[in-house]
């Protein structure tokens, strides 16, 4: 199964190591479904990963290798031409790189995506999709 993960899932399971985003997130490294990144993406990670607010709840050795293995477990895609559909337009590269990638899934908290109506690729949330693996741990 090929998904886009919301970069929402990746900070959360950066600052949460034994939440439920670190559990879906770490199936994806380790292989049990794959997962689509493009450079925006993993931009606004790094971005996220080194603010002020995050480095006084990780260690920044710690981001780092997180960003390295998701970048490594990841595929890697370019850029996706992007048009507008949701209600932030800072949102609609996630679901022009699903669409790009065929990806089954958009895993995500953004309300503005799981508001869409009739969206080109499914768009579900984080416990659901934890349901779908079978790793509906609580957080």
């Amino acid at each position: 199964m090929l998904v886009v993960l919301d970069p929402n899932i990746f900070v959360s399971a950066l600052i949460t190591p034994t939440g439920l985003a670190r559990s879906v997130v770490q199936a994806g490294i380790e292989g049990r479904f794959e997962y689509a990144v493009c450079p925006t993406l993993l931009a606004e990670l790094e971005g996220v990963a080194l603010r002020p607010k995050i480095a006084d709840l990780v260690a920044a050795d710690a981001a780092g290798r997180f960003v390295t293995d998701v970048r490594g477990g990841a595929r890697v895609e370019p850029d996706p031409q992007v048009q507008p559909i949701s209600r932030d337009p800072n949102d609609d590269y996630l679901i022009a790189l699903s669409v790009a990638v065929g990806a089954e899934l958009l895993v995500t908290g953004d309300a503005d995506l799981l508001d869409l109506t009739d969206p080109p690729v499914r768009i579900i949330g984080l416990r659901a999709f934890a349901d779908l693996l079978g790793n509906g741990t609580a957080d």
